[in-house]
């Protein structure tokens, strides 16, 4: 018993194409990764230098923050096409937490 395979061709412009792009998506991976090791070198030279922890805490949060969203956008392909209801949870659940933390710290503050 055989299977039916479907080969799909292409000629050389879509061939060129989808080379170009995937070479442009690498850039961008790895062009991502050496900004996320900066900013962890940042954030690791900021605690070894023993600066005030009401500078070193704000800031660690704030690299963490941006490597989230970027490890998202490039890594997990939130950038990509059909990525809006996923794109539309991840916010929707970043606005609850966000809220729900100002709610807590509001009240323990009071």
């Amino acid at each position: 018993m055989s299977h039916d395979v479907h080969v799909e061709a292409r000629n050389e412009a879509e061939y060129q194409h989808s080379r170009r792009k995937a070479g442009q998506a690498m850039r961008n991976q790895v062009t991502v990764f050496a900004v996320m090791i900066f900013l962890t070198f940042i954030a690791f030279a900021a605690v070894q230098a023993g600066f005030s922890t009401y500078l070193v805490v704000p800031l660690v949060l704030l690299f963490a923050g941006v490597q989230v969203g970027l490890q998202l956008y490039y890594f997990m392909h939130l950038s990509e096409k059909g990525t809006g209801i996923m794109q539309f949870f991840i916010y929707s659940g970043v606005l609850v937490a966000f809220t729900m933390v100002l709610g807590f710290v509001t009240i323990v503050w009071i």
